[in-house]
C-alpha cells in the first residue's frame, strides 16, 4: 500500500493543451475536515486507508495542498441541456487534478469538485456543499456496489467556508475518480465550434487510450461508437432494473465511457412510479424514469452528429440502430434474474410489464418486493406480497403465471434459488430519505451517520446485523422526494 506521496501521475488530457482545458489552482476550504472517506475507493490507488485519518488527506482534497506531479486543469466542453444546445460550459467547479496510475496500470482521474470559480463557471461561485458533496459520494460508491457502471468517490473533505445556496450552507468537496472525465459534450464542442483539428485530436485520444481495441477493426470509429452505444444501452438498463432516476440527463452529463457520473437531483424509486420525476426543475418531465431510455437514445444521436466527421452518416444510424436491441436484451436479462428465472421464455418480457403495471397502481415499493419475492419459495412469496397490491384479481392471475413459469425453470433447490435472487436483489438502496438523515447530522457536525450509511450500502445485497432501519419503507415524508439541480 501507498502513501499520499507516493501517487504516481500520467497527465495524458492536460498534455492535450489549451485548447481543451485550462489550468486553474483549487480555492482552499476553510477549516477542512474528512467527513467520510471510501476504503475501496483508495484501494484503486494502492492507498492505506490509514492516511484518511492524517492532516494531510484533508489538506490534499480541501485545495490547501497539491502535489508537485498534479497538474489540476478545468475542462472545456458544451452540451445539450433539456434539449437546448448551450455553446460552452466547461468546469464550473471542477478540476481535474491530474491522472493517477495504479500498480495494475489503471489510469485514474483525480477530478476534484467544488474546487472553486473556473473561467467556464458562468457566473457561479464554483463551490459545492456539503449536502451535494455527501449526496455524490453516497451515490458513486452505492452504484458501483450494485454492480451499475459509476464514477467512484474517494472522500468527501468539509469545512466551515461559507456558501450560499437557497440559504447559507458550508463548503465541500468531493474527490471522484474515473478512467476518464470525457462527456458527449466535448465531441459537441468542438464540432460546433468547427474546430477539426482539435476535434480530431481528441477523437485520437479517446480512442487510443479507452478503446483501444477498436484500433483493430476496419473502422476504427465506427467500432468506438458501437461500444459507445452498448455501452450506455447496458448501463441504462440496469438504471431502471435497479429504480435509479438520473434526473438531469444532458448531454455534458453523459460520459464517454458509458459510466453514470455527475450526480445531481438523483433518486431510486420508493413506491413503483414509472413517470417519477426527480429533479424539481424538470417541470416537463424530460429526464422522468421512463423517459430515460429514450433520452439515452437522444443523447447518442447527439453524439453522432459530432461524429460526422469521421463516421457516414448512414453507419451512424446503423450503429443507433442496436440501441434500443440492446437495451432490452440487457434490461429482461437482468429483470429475468431479479424474478428468480434462469432461463428465457418468449412471454417473460409480458410478466415483468404486468407486474409493473400492478406496482404502479398499487404503490409498492420497487425494492423490497423483488427482495421478499425471494425470501420464501414462489407460491408462499406471492401470497404473502399479495395485500400490498390494490387490484387483488389483476395480482392473484399475475402470481399464478409467475408459479408456473418459476416451476418450468429448473430442477434447483428453493435455497439456490433464494441465493441467486439475494445476489441480485439488493436489501439496501441509497433512498433519498435516508441520504437527508445522513446529511442533517453532518451539517450539524455529526459524520457518524454518512459513514454508517456507506457502509451498508457498499454490501447492499447481504443482510446487516443491526442495520433493519436501512431495510424499510421511507416515512410518508421521505417518498418521492424532488431535488434540486444544487443538491
Amino acid at each position: 500500500m501507498k502513501a499520499l506521496d507516493e501517487l504516481t501521475f500520467d497527465n495524458r488530457f492536460a498534455r492535450l493543451g489549451d485548447a481543451f482545458s485550462t489550468h486553474v489552482l483549487p480555492e482552499p476550504l476553510d477549516e477542512p475536515r474528512l467527513v467520510v472517506a471510501s476504503n475501496a475507493a483508495m484501494a484503486l490507488l494502492d492507498l492505506d486507508p490509514a492516511v484518511a485519518d492524517t492532516p494531510v488527506f484533508a489538506e490534499l482534497f480541501s485545495g490547501h495542498k497539491l502535489w508537485a506531479e498534479a497538474e489540476p486543469r478545468a475542462m472545456v466542453y458544451s452540451g445539450h441541456q433539456f434539449g437546448g444546445y448551450t455553446p460552452q460550459l466547461g468546469d464550473g467547479r471542477g478540476l481535474l487534478l491530474g491522472e493517477v496510475y495504479n500498480e495494475a496500470g489503471e489510469h485514474w482521474d483525480l477530478h476534484l469538485k467544488g474546487a472553486g470559480m473556473t473561467p467556464y463557471s458562468r457566473m457561479g461561485d464554483g463551490r459545492a456543499v456539503l449536502r451535494s458533496s455527501i449526496r455524490e459520494f453516497l451515490a458513486s460508491e452505492a452504484l458501483h456496489a450494485l454492480g451499475i457502471p459509476s464514477s467512484r468517490a474517494l472522500c468527501v473533505i468539509g469545512s466551515s467556508t461559507p456558501v450560499w445556496r437557497e440559504k447559507q450552507e458550508r463548503g465541500a468537496m468531493v474527490l471522484r475518480l474515473a478512467h476518464s472525465h470525457i462527456r458527449f459534450g466535448h465531441f459537441e464542442y468542438f464540432y460546433y465550434t468547427k474546430k477539426p483539428e482539435q476535434q480530431a485530436e481528441l477523437a485520437e485520444h479517446v480512442l487510443n487510450l479507452h478503446y483501444p481495441e477498436c484500433r483493430e477493426q476496419p473502422e476504427p470509429y465506427l467500432a468506438m461508437f458501437r461500444e459507445i452505444v452498448e455501452r450506455n444501452a447496458e448501463m441504462i438498463a440496469k438504471w431502471q432494473a435497479y429504480g435509479f432516476c438520473h434526473g438531469v440527463m444532458n448531454t455534458d452529463n453523459m460520459s464517454i465511457l458509458g459510466i453514470t457520473f455527475d450526480f445531481g437531483p438523483f433518486a431510486f424509486l420508493d413506491d413503483f412510479d414509472a413517470h417519477f420525476i426527480c429533479n424539481h426543475s424538470d417541470h416537463e418531465g424530460r429526464y422522468s424514469f421512463s423517459n430515460q431510455v429514450p433520452i439515452g437514445q437522444w443523447n447518442l444521436s447527439a453524439l453522432a452528429q459530432a461524429l460526422t466527421p469521421f463516421i457516414s452518416v448512414d453507419a451512424l444510424k446503423e450503429a443507433l440502430g442496436l440501441y434500443l436491441p440492446l437495451y432490452q436484451a440487457h434490461y429482461l436479462d437482468l429483470m429475468r434474474r431479479r424474478l428468480g428465472l434462469t432461463t428465457a421464455e418468449d412471454d417473460d418480457q409480458k410478466l415483468v410489464e404486468q407486474l409493473l403495471k400492478l406496482m404502479q397502481n398499487s404503490g409498492v415499493d420497487y425494492t423490497l418486493f423483488f427482495r421478499r419475492l425471494g425470501d420464501e419459495p414462489a407460491a408462499q412469496a406471492v401470497a404473502r406480497l399479495r395485500d400490498d397490491f390494490v387490484d387483488l384479481a389483476g395480482f392473484d392471475a399475475w402470481a399464478e403465471v409467475y408459479t408456473a413459469r418459476v416451476a418450468r425453470d429448473g430442477d434447483y433447490s428453493e435455497a439456490q434459488r433464494r441465493e441467486r435472487m439475494h445476489a441480485v436483489n439488493p436489501l439496501y438502496v441509497l433512498r433519498n430519505y435516508l441520504a437527508q438523515n445522513a446529511i442533517a447530522a453532518a451539517e450539524s457536525g455529526d459524520y457518524s451517520e454518512v459513514r454508517r450509511l456507506h457502509e451498508v450500502l457498499s454490501n447492499p445485497f447481504e443482510e446487516q446485523a443491526g442495520m433493519e432501519q436501512y431495510a424499510q419503507r421511507p416515512p410518508d415524508w421521505g417518498k418521492h422526494l424532488e431535488i434540486s439541480c444544487s443538491s
